[in-house]
């Protein structure tokens, strides 16, 4: 399937890597929605081009291209820009490096990014527009609520329960059969062995709250 990027940062330049990798996609090329990228070209020697601003769907759309995936960091706007693209008729399709370790019996939804060295262990689930980073591991039952952003080299235990749009830092631990609420943020390196509230911050080892918040909004999972 013909296939556009949303998002031509650094995030944009993995996620071609891995769809190249991976080989299932054609990429066409970027939207972006900053005016001054559209012309330029992202991906080193063999790059694409950025297209142009999201309004460039209807054009896209004439020229056969069919499928989409976000590739932004910041969390609800991967979301917002995710909702847009299937109201323009786009599909949205998900992307894994073929290095990464995925049990067959792991739902993956859509607009999923999995990075090379990832491990998804059996019956866990991955919402909507979640990042599973480089050699994160994500162990057996586990459930990634949409949005959410598994950095690198962090691991969950067994039935670590992640909220949407939570971010869960570099190389932090999560034991088992705990829960990280909706918007939460675990600090890089920290060790969390009990519950992290909705809109927390935690740090340390073990992990301590820092600050705490309201998630920005609630919404179901959404899981194929």
């Amino acid at each position: 399937m013909d296939a556009v990027i949303i998002g031509a940062g650094g995030h944009g330049r993995v996620v071609l890597d891995i769809l190249r990798a991976e080989g299932r996609h054609n990429v066409v090329g970027f939207l972006d929605a900053d005016p001054a990228l559209a012309g330029t070209t992202v991906g080193g020697t063999d790059g694409l081009p950025v297209i142009g601003r999201v309004n460039q769907f209807p054009r896209l759309r004439e020229q056969g291209v069919r499928g989409a995936i976000v590739a932004i960091g910041e969390s609800r706007a991967r979301r917002r820009y995710a909702q847009l693209i299937l109201d323009n008729g786009f599909e949205l399709i998900s992307t894994c490096h073929p290095s990464a370790v995925v049990s067959p019996s792991a739902t993956i939804a859509r607009n999923v990014v999995i990075a090379p060295n990832a491990v998804i262990g059996p019956e866990a689930q991955i919402g909507d527009s979640a990042i599973v980073n480089t050699a994160c591991i994500i162990e057996h039952e586990c459930r990634i609520g949409p949005g959410a952003h598994i950095c690198p080299a962090a691991a969950l235990a067994g039935r670590v329960n992640i909220g949407q749009c939570a971010f869960i830092g570099l190389g932090s631990r999560i034991i088992q059969c705990l829960a990280v609420g909706d918007d939460a943020i675990v600090g890089a390196g920290a060790v969390v062995i009990a519950d992290v509230p909705a809109g927390a911050t935690v740090v340390g080892v073990p992990a301590r709250v820092i600050k705490t918040g309201q998630p920005q909004g609630v919404h179901e999972f959404a899981f194929p």
